[in-house]
Order: structure tokens, then C-alpha cells, then sequence
């Protein structure tokens, strides 16, 4: 059995390929049931949750998983850890022979997690954003947002970006980490007007408040909201809510797990045929994506096992194709 680092995961992805891997994933026959979740209750502190997403082949002959496989991520969320400079979400990736069950590969799962994300979200802004799209607004300076910029980068013309957060130093320090990539960074406090111009806005955060206001978009902006990942949590409020056409990664992921859907729909804004298509639809051709450059398009994001299987077959495959 092979044990992958977060080094040689770097080494091996790219977005377009990833995404590419992706597609046809979510085309493809392959079982992805809904994360499990688990409690760990502590006497002290803050209880952690135990995830774990599995994801096996049914049956293809597409390059992506030609000899069939299993796989499945076994994450865990300690929101503790930060006080002692440790991650809050630690993840591997074990990766089976599809047929026998064999061990092949354990990999590592916080970059994976970051590749997949992000790559999904940019997959899903081939369909949703405008194809000219120039300006990038990233709401949250987290592990997640260099990747979530250059993912989209990679699907479409960026050539600036603008970095909010609510600590305006890690804006910054992830603006000068950016510094090399070629389109022009730039740090803002004033929220509502980056937001304003953005071709893109991209949300990564934690904020139980909205962050986005449907009244700052413009006609044809694409709102990508990757984070509020339960149902307390909320990136956009109502008037976004009320102006966008609403896309989803997974429905059974975002009705259950996404509080800028959740809420909505609790509250009666909306109802669940205003959620329009997930990305499997998108991508199987089922739902056409933008109809034109003045829609305002939402996508929202919770994660999905198929997603980390995707990935992680994508660089088993890479990995012995390199004969590394």
C-alpha cells in the first residue's frame, strides 16, 4: 500500500484535470451515499465530529476508475485544536481496489479536501459564471482561498482579484503569497464595493451573519458560497437568495447541511423547486447552466464523498502512470 503526502497530491493535480476527473465522476455510475456524522462528546472543551464518506464504483470503462474502486475519507473536526496551533479538520483517504478490497493508497486528506473543493466550485462556475469573467472578489483568507482563487483562475479569464476579510493582516499575508500568480491582487475593507464590481464573488468562511448583499451585485455576477458548511451558518442574505437562480453540488448535501439554503427554505423564501439543478445536472447536460450574461447565478457548496473519490482516483492513477 501506497502512503501519498501532501507534497506528491500537489505534485500530481492540476484544476483543469481535476475537473475534468470530476465531471465525469459526477456523470459516471458511481455511489456516493451522504457523509456519516458522529458526535464525540468531551467532558471539557468543545465536542469534535467524526465524518466519513465513502464512495465505490458500480460499474464503468471510462479511464477515470477503468478497474473499479472503493474509497472513503475519514475526516475529524476538533475546533479546540486552534488554541494549540493545530488544524480543527484532519483527514486521510484510503483507496481500495475496487473488485478485491485491497488497500492501495492512503492519502493525504487535508490537500485533497482543499484540491476537490475548490476544483468543484470552479466546475461548477464553467456552467454558472459569465465566460468573460475578469474580476474575483474572495471573501475569507483561509487554507481554502488560494485555491479556490486559482481554480477559478484556471477556468476563466481573472486578471484581478480582490481579497476581504474580516483580519485585514491575513488578507494581506494571503495577498503576498499570491504575489507570483498572474493577475493583480489587491486587499479592500470596504466589502460592499469589491463586491459590487466582482464578475465572481467566492465565499470561504464561518460567519453565522451574511457577508454578501443581494443589493451589492451586479447583473451577471456568479456567487460561489463554499463555506457556512451547517445550518446555522449563512455567506449570503435574502436579497441574494431572491435574486439568483440557485444551483447546488449535491441536493442532498445543501438541503440538509447549508445554512444559506436551509434557512431559506425554513423560512419560506424559498421552496425546493427554486433549486434549480446539482452539479451532476451540469454536467450530464440536464440543466444548460447561465442562460445569458445579465443572470445572477448561485452555486452553493457543502462537499461530497464523490468528490474525494474523484480525486483520489485521479492521483492513484497519475501516480503510477509516473512510475513514482
Amino acid at each position: 500500500m501506497e502512503i501519498i503526502s501532501a507534497d506528491q497530491v500537489n505534485a500530481l493535480l492540476d484544476y483543469n484535470g481535476l475537473a475534468d476527473a470530476l465531471a465525469e465522476a459526477f456523470s459516471g455510475d458511481i455511489c456516493a451515499p451522504v457523509r456519516h456524522h458522529h458526535t464525540i462528546e468531551r467532558a471539557e472543551g468543545t465536542d469534535s465530529t467524526l465524518l466519513l464518506m465513502p464512495a465505490w464504483t458500480n460499474f464503468s470503462e471510462t479511464p477515470l476508475t477503468s478497474n473499479g474502486y472503493m474509497g472513503v475519507k475519514i475526516a475529524t473536526v476538533s475546533p479546540d485544536n486552534n488554541q494549540i496551533g493545530k488544524p480543527a479538520v484532519m483527514a486521510i483517504y484510503l483507496l481500495s481496489d475496487g473488485t478485491t478490497g485491497e488497500p492501495l493508497a492512503l492519502i493525504d486528506g487535508q490537500s485533497l479536501t482543499l484540491w476537490r473543493t475548490a476544483t468543484a466550485s470552479a466546475l461548477a462556475g464553467r456552467y454558472l459564471a459569465p465566460k468573460n469573467a475578469a474580476h474575483l472578489v474572495m471573501i475569507g483568507a483561509g487554507k481554502l482561498a488560494p485555491h479556490l482563487i486559482r481554480a477559478h483562475a484556471a477556468m476563466h479569464p481573472i486578471t484581478r482579484v480582490t481579497l476581504w476579510n474580516r483580519n485585514i493582516e491575513h488578507a494581506h499575508t494571503l495577498a503576498e503569497s499570491l504575489s507570483g500568480d498572474a493577475f493583480d491582487v489587491r486587499v479592500s475593507d470596504d466589502r460592499a464595493a469589491a463586491i459590487a464590481e466582482a464578475d465572481i464573488v467566492c465565499a470561504a468562511t464561518i460567519s453565522s451573519k451574511p457577508l454578501i448583499e443581494g443589493s451589492w451585485l451586479k447583473p451577471g455576477t456568479h456567487v460561489d458560497l463554499v463555506g457556512a458548511f451547517t445550518p446555522q451558518l449563512r455567506e449570503s442574505d435574502d436579497e441574494t437568495i431572491r435574486r439568483a437562480t440557485l444551483f447546488v453540488d449535491t441536493f442532498g448535501g445543501a438541503l440538509k447541511e447549508g445554512g444559506d439554503i436551509v434557512q431559506p427554505l425554513q423560512s419560506g423564501l424559498i421552496t425546493r423547486s427554486d433549486i434549480v439543478a446539482d452539479l451532476a445536472m451540469l454536467c450530464k447536460g440536464e440543466h444548460g447552466g447561465r442562460r445569458d450574461q445579465g443572470e445572477i447565478t448561485l452555486f452553493k457548496s457543502t462537499g461530497a464523498s464523490i468528490e474525494d473519490f474523484a480525486a483520489g482516483c485521479l492521483v492513484w492513477n497519475r501516480l503510477k502512470e509516473s512510475g513514482r
